[in-house]
């Protein structure tokens, strides 16, 4: 999408497989399975999106994938076959090092594992060595204490290395990022998880993340089990389709495979999804 000296793209680190009752949550198997069909370990697709802003002043890459550095170990569990990160990157003329910010919306693996890599010796390096990465503080606090439910989630050689390089910027609260592109913290699906708000012009844009993952999670109902706060998660999933429909803005999702982005529009208590390919 071009916006007047800035282009927004659509990138992806990939699929992964994860457990559709755990996608879905409360919805029963013969209703979800209806929208995305299941492997024999009821696994389902899900992609793993991320957004690269170019303007003028500065590159922004928002979310990094699962990366490369537990490919093995994740692989038998997640079917993660590879970082595609960086093919996506050089598609639009850019390199690692012309990164200048990088938005993570959580630390979570599946947000964060890209941001580093292992260098030559194995030991994990930032894997953008000129940006800054941006998380909010709660997000940082959860990550280096996740307690025993959410432990899997969170692996310390994502985002530690990020500390002791000195690129990591801690926030706390919502932000303006740079002029037109701000976060709201979000904290439904994990502590300190954020959303990304993109105003250009007429344009709006949010890359919801986790809040609403796929358009399947449109529907307020259709929560993951995963969530940390799940009614958290309602209302301010609520709050974002009321915005949405009432000022015409540009979702998109963090985990969908096919339709990656799009506008909704409503009347009567219906709710309708026009994908829009941003790719």
């Amino acid at each position: 999408m071009n916006l007047g000296t800035s282009t927004i793209n659509i990138i992806s680190d990939g699929i992964y497989h994860v457990d559709g009752g755990s996608v879905f949550g409360q919805i029963p198997k013969t209703k979800w399975e209806q929208w995305i069909k299941p492997d024999r370990r009821n696994r389902v697709k899900l992609a793993l999106n991320s957004l690269v802003i170019k303007t003028p002043q500065s590159n922004i890459l928002i979310d990094t994938g699962a990366g490369t550095k537990r490919t093995d170990l994740l692989k038998e569990q997640y079917g993660l076959n590879g970082n595609k990160l960086l093919r996506g990157i050089r598609s639009l003329g850019l390199t690692a090092r012309d990164i200048d910010i990088i938005i993570l919306t959580s630390l979570q693996f599946d947000h964060a594992g890209g941001a580093t890599k292992l260098d030559r010796t194995g030991v994990a390096v930032p894997s953008f060595p000129k940006a800054k990465y941006i998380v909010q503080k709660s997000a940082w606090e959860k990550a280096n204490n996740p307690g025993q439910r959410f432990s899997g989630n969170y692996f310390e050689d994502d985002f530690l290395p990020l500390y002791e390089k000195d690129q990591l910027q801690i926030i706390d609260g919502n932000s303006m990022i740079i002029p037109g592109v701000s976060v709201e913290v979000n904290d439904g699906p994990a502590d300190g998880h954020q959303i990304v708000l993109i105003q250009k012009g007429s344009e709006k844009i949010a890359y919801v993340a986790d809040l609403i993952p796929t358009p399947y999670h449109l529907d307020p109902s259709v929560i993951s089990a995963k969530d940390e706060k799940p009614n958290a998660t309602l209302e301010q999933k609520l709050k974002i389709l009321e915005t949405s429909l009432g000022n015409g803005w540009l979702l998109i999702f963090g985990h969908s495979l096919e339709n990656k982005s799009g506008y909704i529009s409503g009347q009567n208590g219906t709710m309708r999804f026009e994908p829009i390919d941003l790719t």
